[in-house]
């Protein structure tokens, strides 16, 4: 045989093995849908918005039968949330994790029904601040939920997966990689379990908070544009966060004998306001480097070649309700504003060049509530507190894009903001004397004063994706308790 039909021989033995080792395929870029909002958008419209911005993945927290009702015959490809709080009666019960299946699974999986491809069990389970609250729960609910599926004939088509916080592994260089020391043991069943059934590993990668948290971590080395600080670890230099953070978990993954195992990114993004960092500018310029990253298929130092399976952007809609604890930038991860209006230019990669707008938005009338001018403001301080623990007032704080309007500015957005969330009831208004309506866009800048929508059941304005979780725990903790007499 001559030198170089062996060559060429070797070389296609070689893509053969790679092949075989990787995930082969582009990545595609899909959406995480929240529905902790004050001002809900019919989950209909939200809809039209991924068809008409042609998204074909989209992951929900839960098993929101308003938003997988929608969903049938759309062709979007879902994967569906269980939520932490209810890992205990699904690790304990195969009788619940029946139930679960035939109710949030199996009654839409039907000929041209919601596309189910994953279910999530648990959203970041292992994180620190947990304390290990859920760790020894998530590998029995998935064997019994994985059974369910069998049960159900639909094991070969619906994956498991459980979405992981990046702090669920460590180290100061990528190839160092390795899951905290207490992990290594739910870690190896974990990933031993996902390998078995053909799933991925779903992690969640932010270098925002890297930024956020650390005022020593580099700007540039969150963002995609090159680093004047990159990471060289060995031969591999590294110029970006994201690419470290997911060699990193490689490295974690080969440490258990599984470094050839297929990884989606489940959240990553950028917040738009409520903290220094966090607006319309940074947010596009990370995203847009992101996907034109990921879909470049340039992948990693320790995958060349080979970028993520599908990103899941963090997120679709802002989330007005959502708890501020992490920050206040909490509520602004969307890449649309609560009623589905595009923040800023963004080119997907899925045939658009830009986001479009949702259509047929149904907003209340074009009035706010102001701080009256002529009104002595001396004791607002308490009526401003009221206002801004039930609505949203989150751009007011320091780093926020309402931050400089002033006092009285501050008050009018307090005062507005509640107005707007009382659907604009006229005694939302009062604040003993201290409001009043303008027909006046108070707006300042980029500080925009929000008019409320109506195409949203009033009754799941306030955190409708808690209550529904409510319930099933409800009714999974007493078959849990039954079984246990």
């Amino acid at each position: 045989m001559s030198r170089l039909p062996r060559t060429l021989l070797y070389l296609v033995f070689a893509v053969i093995l790679l092949s075989r080792s990787f995930p082969v395929g582009e990545s595609a870029i899909g959406v995480n849908w929240g529905t902790i909002s004050f001002h809900r958008l019919k989950p209909s419209t939200v809809v039209d918005l991924l068809k008409d911005n042609k998204i074909t993945k989209v992951k929900l927290f839960d098993a929101d039968p308003d938003a997988l009702t929608a969903l049938v015959g759309s062709g979007i490809e879902v994967m569906v949330g269980i939520p932490n709080e209810m890992l205990a009666a699904l690790s304990s019960s195969t009788d619940a994790s029946d139930l679960w299946v035939r109710q949030n699974v199996s009654r839409y999986v039907l000929k041209g029904g919601a596309d189910i491809r994953y279910v999530a069990v648990g959203n970041e389970p292992f994180l620190t601040s947990y304390s290990g609250q859920f760790q020894s729960l998530v590998v029995p609910a998935l064997l019994n939920l994985q059974q369910s599926l069998v049960k159900a004939n639909l094991a070969g088509y619906v994956k498991l997966v459980v979405p992981c916080n990046a702090d669920a592994y460590e180290s100061s260089l990528p190839s160092q990689g390795a899951f905290r020391p207490e992990l290594t043991q739910i870690m190896t069943q974990l990933v031993s379990f996902l390998n078995s059934n053909g799933s991925p590993f779903v992690v969640n990668i932010y270098p925002f908070l890297s930024l956020y948290g650390n005022s020593d971590f580099p700007q540039d080395y969150a963002f995609f544009e090159g680093s004047s600080h990159p990471v060289t670890d060995g031969s591999n230099v590294y110029y970006n966060a994201f690419d470290g953070n997911f060699d990193t978990l490689v490295s974690a993954l080969n440490k258990l004998g599984y470094g050839q195992m297929p990884i989606i990114i489940g959240e990553v993004g950028w917040p738009t306001d409520g903290a220094v960092g966090a607006n319309l500018t940074a947010a596009r310029f990370f995203n847009q480097g992101l996907i034109n990253h990921v879909l470049s298929n340039k992948g990693t130092p320790l995958r060349p070649g080979f970028p993520p399976m599908d990103i899941y952007l963090f997120s679709l809609l802002d989330e007005g309700a959502k708890s501020v604890l992490p920050g206040n930038f909490e509520r602004h991860w969307g890449i649309f504003s609560f009623d589905g209006q595009a923040k800023y230019a963004l080119n997907l990669g899925l045939g658009n060049r830009l986001l479009k707008n949702a259509k047929n938005i149904e907003y209340l009338p074009s009035r706010w509530c102001v701080a009256d001018p002529f009104k002595d403001l001396t004791n607002v301080a308490n009526h401003m507190r009221i206002a801004c623990s039930v609505a949203d007032c989150t751009t007011l704080d320091y780093g926020g894009s309402c931050n400089g309007i002033g006092a009285n500015g501050n008050i009018s957005y307090a005062f507005n903001s509640y107005y707007q969330l009382q659907m604009q009831n006229a005694q939302s208004c009062d604040f003993d004397g201290l409001g009043m309506v303008t027909f006046l866009d108070p707006s300042v800048g980029d500080c925009r004063f929000l008019v409320g929508v109506t195409d949203h059941k009033k009754s799941l304005a306030f955190r409708p994706t808690h209550r529904r979780t409510t319930i099933w725990i409800s009714i999974l903790w007493w078959m849990w308790f039954f079984q246990m007499l």
